[in-house]
Order: C-alpha cells, then structure tokens, then sequence
C-alpha cells in the first residue's frame, strides 16, 4: 500500500506562535513608518494621493494599537490561535480598503499590499482558514470597488482589475499554504531526527561507558578530546587528564610512532600499576584528524582464553574420565586376583606396578569428575582455631602429617566466611603439600591467620621451610594437571583456587618474608565481616 500524503488543505499542525509574533512585529513597523511618513510628509504623500489628514492619522494610530495589543495578548495569552489570526487578518484587510477608497480604489496599488499579509497568515495559518482569508479579501475588495464604481462614478473596467487582485488574492494563498505544509513537514521530519540522534548519542555514550575496554579520542598532539571510564582506570587518568604525554607517557609515545609510520595499528604497552595493555589506533576520518584509540587489558583477555581452554578441557577430561573409570576397575580387580596366587617377589613388585598405577589414575579420574560437580558454597561463619585443631588431629591419626610438623598461629576469635566442606578440602590439600615439601621437623609447616579490621578480611597463610617455588614455576602453579610429584595428579592447586573462588575468597603464591629460610608461602584471603 502506498503511504497516505496529508491533504494539503485539511492537515493542520501545532500553532506557530513565534512565526505569528514576527508576523505581528512587522506589520506594527509598517504602521509606524506610515505614521511617521505622515507627521514628516514627503514626495510619496503626494505619489499615493495620501494627504495628510485627521481621517488618515485615526485609521494608522488606531491600526498600530490594535496590532500592538495583537503582539502583547500572543505573547502573553497563547489561547485560541485561529482567532488571533483571524482578528488581526480583518484589521489588515479593514485598512488596505480604507486606504484604497481614501486613493481612488483599485488604480492606487495598495491591494497589493494585501498580498504580503494573506502570504504572511497564509503561512502560519491553519487548515481551510487560508481560504476563509483569501475570499475575505476577495469579497472586500469587489465590494468596495462596486461602490465606487456606483457612487464615485469610477470607470467599471476597474472591476476587472479589482477580480485579478482577487485572484491573485487566492493563488497567493493556495501557494503560500502549500510552502507551509512543506515547512511544517520538515521541521517536523527534523524534530523526529534530532529526537533519534539525541538518542543514538545517549546510547552510544552509555555503550562506550560500560565497554570492558577503553576507548579515547586523541588528538595529534596527544591532546585528550574524550574518553571513557574503562581507560582512564587502565592507563591511571586523572579526571582533570587534558594531555597525553603527563599522564600516560608510553601510550603518547606509541601514538607519535604510529603517526611516524614506525609502529602497525597495534601496539602494547604498560598501563597503571605496570599492567600490560593492548592498544590499537585508527583514523576517525574527521575534519580535524582525530585518532580514535582502544585499550585492551592483555591480562583479562588472557584469563578469558584460559577458561574457554579449561572448560573446553573439563568437558574432554570429564567424558573421558567417565570412560577410564570403568576399564580402570577392571585393571585393579584382576591385579587383586592375581595377587593371591603369590608366585614370588618379582611377579608381586609388579602387581605392586600396577596397583600404585591404578589408585593414581583412579585419583585424577575423582579429581576430573568432582571438578565438574562443584555445587555452590554454602557459606557460614567458621571459627578457625577449633576447626584447624580438629584438622591437624585428623590428619595425624591417619598418618598424614607427623606429629609436631604443623605448628598453628590462629587467634581463638577469628571467624572465616567460607564453606565447611570447600575449607577442609582446600587446607587439606595446601598443608599435606607443605609437609611434602618440609624438612619434616617439628615446626616445618606453619599455619598462621589473621583479620585486618581495614577491608573486612582474613588471612590464612601455609607456610613451609622446604626448597620453594622457582620463578619459572610460579606462572604455572596454579595450571591444571601441572605437578612435581610422581604420584601427584597435578589438580590439587587448581581446585583449592577455584573453590576459593567459589567462596569469596582468593588463593595466591606470595614471597615469605626477607630473612626467612627458602620456602613457599600460600594465602587463602577470605571475609570475615559478613556471610552471605
């Protein structure tokens, strides 16, 4: 179907008020220039056979009154516009017939001037009133000049000069209302776009603000024209940031590089605290040749493709380990058949073989599986000394730590938001490895905890006196199925951090202190103040 056109005739639109203000100022000038011309006669008194008279200076003073009182009463009262208009068309239409009778009629050209004031209302004017207005004058006009040709005896070929004014009357006002129509129509086509694109604007800065990567607008002498939140935490702006190369010195550098030719449209560079950053620049295409720059954290990027890589490997690791578990009982139930026929030591070191074999495949296929089953934490307030004595006994009476190798430093009133199970299996696991890799003396592995009031947290600390981590190992600590232990399945770490996780809580490697014999040194940091 096709899209309707509004009539030209019967569609209306808001009232103009502003147009009809100006259209009321300019006849109130015109009638002070005629009042003017008046009190100062001249050459075109005599030109218009408008002598100074009573009559002439009653009808201009009375014309200016009304035409002011119409400008004050728009301004102030803006009610019922198509009267407005009308009153003040009829005044109009009233004084050009007066000063066509006071001239002679139709010959002294002063119908024309009613073009101007039907164009004018036409314009501004509302519906078929145009029409109403054009006839108006039309009907005036005709009227005024039968009289004359009746009671003045003036030629009546005047007539027909009267019936082209009143025509003229018409097309002035059918064509002028058609220009308004197309005015109105797009400023209203404007008011829409402008509506939509202070709406894109407002989207697009909301989208820009919460990007997860920073975004500036630059200038080629590293002047700051804008920039979102994202980049200023990145690079460590300064809300008052106004240049690049005081605040931001390597990514200035890189920029004046790029411009150079020197450098690809990439780059990396260090951000706020040494933080590595990925920054790409491009042209914006404007007038001023500004460069639009984005700032990608390498380190989150790198955790993102991390826990695809990881839940891409739970996924494999889990169906496969699925498949071993049930091969994997039948290996160790034929060993155990096989060793009661005892057929001497070398046979039994091997069922030996292959019993160690089996209990430690049969480990990382219960690690895999319950790496997959985490539930979420049940987070309830412990107290950390009864909870870690009870764990040390439980370990000592099964033969997992020495006695006297774990020494605990816990205040008796310490509280640890955390899940009980998660907590067990977590400090399990970090102080069975620090025993592992202990002198093994009395002492050797130190638990220590304590709360900073400051940020609302707990510190649990496992220290040990063994050889420590190198620094080549620390990157891969906490990586999936990374150990250095023969019979290690390589997932402690990396369960014990994600259940922390899991918790509120984080798990890292820290450096023991200057003076301390080498060891290794993990810190649990955990709430304290509220569980949730």
């Amino acid at each position: 179907m096709k899209a309707s056109v509004p009539a030209w005739l019967t569609s209306t639109w808001e009232a103009n008020w502003h147009s009809f203000q100006y259209f009321l100022f300019a006849r109130f000038l015109f009638g002070a220039l005629c009042l003017l011309g008046l009190v100062f006669p001249g050459q075109w008194n005599v030109q218009l056979a408008l002598p100074p008279s009573p009559t002439l200076f009653t009808l201009f003073i009375l014309f200016l009154l009304l035409s002011g009182g119409g400008l004050l009463l728009a301004r102030l009262w803006q009610k019922h516009f198509n009267f407005q208009l009308s009153l003040q068309v009829v005044v109009d239409i009233v004084l050009i017939n007066s000063l066509m009778v006071l001239a002679g009629g139709v010959e002294s050209g002063f119908g024309l001037i009613l073009l101007v004031s039907l164009a004018a209302a036409s314009l501004v004017g509302q519906g078929r009133w145009v029409l109403f207005y054009a006839a108006l004058a039309t009907f005036s006009v005709l009227i005024m000049q039968s009289q004359a040709i009746v009671a003045q005896g003036a030629d009546s070929g005047s007539i027909v000069q009267a019936g082209f004014i009143s025509a003229a009357y018409f097309a002035t006002a059918i064509l002028a209302r058609l220009l308004g129509q197309r005015i109105m129509a797009n400023e209203e086509l404007a008011r829409r776009r402008g509506i939509e694109l202070a709406d894109q604007i407002h989207i697009n800065q909301r989208v820009v603000e919460r990007m997860q990567d920073g975004v500036l607008i630059l200038g080629h002498d590293g002047r700051i024209v804008r920039h979102n939140p994202m980049a200023a935490r990145l690079l460590g702006l300064p809300e008052a940031a106004t240049h690049l190369e005081s605040c931001a010195p390597p990514l200035a550098a890189a920029l004046q590089n790029w411009l150079a030719g020197y450098s690809s449209d990439s780059v990396y560079i260090s951000g706020a605290g040494n933080a590595e950053l990925g920054a790409r620049f491009m042209p914006t295409g404007s007038s001023s040749g500004e460069v639009l720059v984005f700032v990608e954290d390498v380190e989150r990027i790198k955790e993102q493709a991390k826990q695809l890589k990881l839940a891409a490997l739970g996924r494999l690791t889990a169906s496969i380990a699925h498949e071993i578990r049930n091969p994997l009982s039948a290996i160790g139930h034929a060993a155990e058949l096989l060793h009661e026929e005892r057929r001497g030591e070398t046979f039994d070191r091997l069922l030996r073989i292959i019993g160690d074999n089996t209990l430690r495949l049969n480990r990382i296929v219960t690690d895999v599986l319950e790496l997959g089953r985490q539930k979420q934490a049940r987070v309830e307030g412990i107290s950390l000394r009864p909870f870690l004595v009870r764990l040390a006994e439980d370990a000592q009476s099964v033969g997992q730590w020495p006695p006297d190798v774990v020494r605990l430093d816990v205040p008796p009133s310490l509280l640890l938001c955390f899940d009980r199970a998660h907590l067990h299996q977590v400090l399990w696991n970090l102080i069975a490895n620090a025993v592992r890799h202990s002198s093994g003396k009395p002492g050797a592995v130190q638990v220590r905890a304590a709360a900073s009031e400051a940020s609302g947290r707990v510190d649990i600390a496992v220290c040990d006196d063994g050889p420590g981590v190198s620094e080549q190992m620390r990157d891969q600590i906490f990586e999936p199925f990374f150990t250095t232990h023969s019979l290690g399945t390589g997932l402690g770490l990396f369960i014990a951090r994600e259940l922390c996780v899991a918790n509120g809580a984080t798990l890292v490697l820290r450096n023991l202190a200057p003076g301390m014999a080498p060891g290794a040194q993990f810190v649990i940091s955990g709430r304290c103040d509220t569980c949730l």
